[in-house]
């Protein structure tokens, strides 16, 4: 069995000093995929994971202290990748792609674009781009983990108040269209509601108006996996206890 977990951090070192160390030297976890470091590898020190195993791969935005991937693994991967290709994106630190045999994991962090139109505009570009990369990886890497956070709640059983936030970045009508269409016609599965057809869990909370507290939240976090890998999904759920970051980790079990 191979355990993966993808978490947010929205920022690496503050989630440190909130005990993530501990949390994952609880999990022992096989991969371990963090979104948003908003760090630069030399400044962090990952020994205590380092003794416990892991081997770390980062993909570091351009900008200080903004995006990021990182991906931790005690499987040795036999190849690395990062980005697409693309450098609009790439700059920002957005895929990270590692191959363990036959299975490839790529480590996503979709644009936000609820900072204004602008950066909307971004975020539908990366969706297409990241699609088209997609179907050329297809062609010769048939079991694909896409693990991260995508920044698009699906359905209405994915968001709180779904009338509220229509008109929202995360949850705009062409948006929740990409995704439906990431699973119906790319052909990916979303392994939490393939494991939990109905049930209400979320990833993440606003800090504002106790938002968290009050369970007012997203499941925007996600793990999709192509057709082969689809019946060697054996266990998945959103860890809502974990409180280093405004997501929460997503977790998934696999035979293989």
């Amino acid at each position: 069995m191979t355990e993966i977990l993808s978490y947010n951090l929205n920022g690496i070192r503050s989630a440190i000093d909130k005990g993530l160390f501990d949390f994952l030297k609880q999990g022992q976890y096989d991969i371990i995929c963090i979104q948003e470091t908003k760090a630069q590898p030399e400044q962090v020190d990952l020994s205590p994971l380092t003794e416990l195993g892991y081997t770390a791969y980062w993909h570091s935005a351009l900008k200080k202290g903004y995006s990021g991937v990182l991906t931790l693994t005690k499987k040795p991967p036999t190849e690395v990748v990062t980005g697409m290709g693309i450098p609009e994106f790439d700059d920002e630190g957005r895929v990270l792609r590692t191959d363990f045999g036959d299975v490839t994991l790529l480590n996503c962090y979709f644009p936000s674009g609820a900072s204004g139109d602008t950066r909307q505009e971004v975020k539908m570009r990366f969706l297409a781009d990241f699609q088209t990369f997609i179907e050329q990886l297809k062609q010769t890497r048939s079991q694909i983990i896409v693990a991260g956070d995508y920044n698009i709640a699906h359905t209405e059983i994915d968001i709180l108040d779904p009338k509220g936030n229509k008109n929202n970045s995360g949850f705009l009508p062409e948006e929740r269209a990409w995704m439906t269409q990431w699973l119906d016609h790319v052909g990916f599965t979303d392994v939490f509601r393939h494991v939990h057809p109905t049930e209400v869990l979320y990833s993440w909370w606003s800090f504002r108006f106790q938002s968290r507290a009050k369970n007012k939240g997203w499941r925007i976090d996600y793990q999709c996996v192509t057709p082969p890998l689809k019946d060697k999904i054996r266990a998945s759920t959103l860890l809502n206890d974990a409180n280093h970051s405004d997501h929460c980790p997503v977790w998934a079990q696999y035979d293989f």
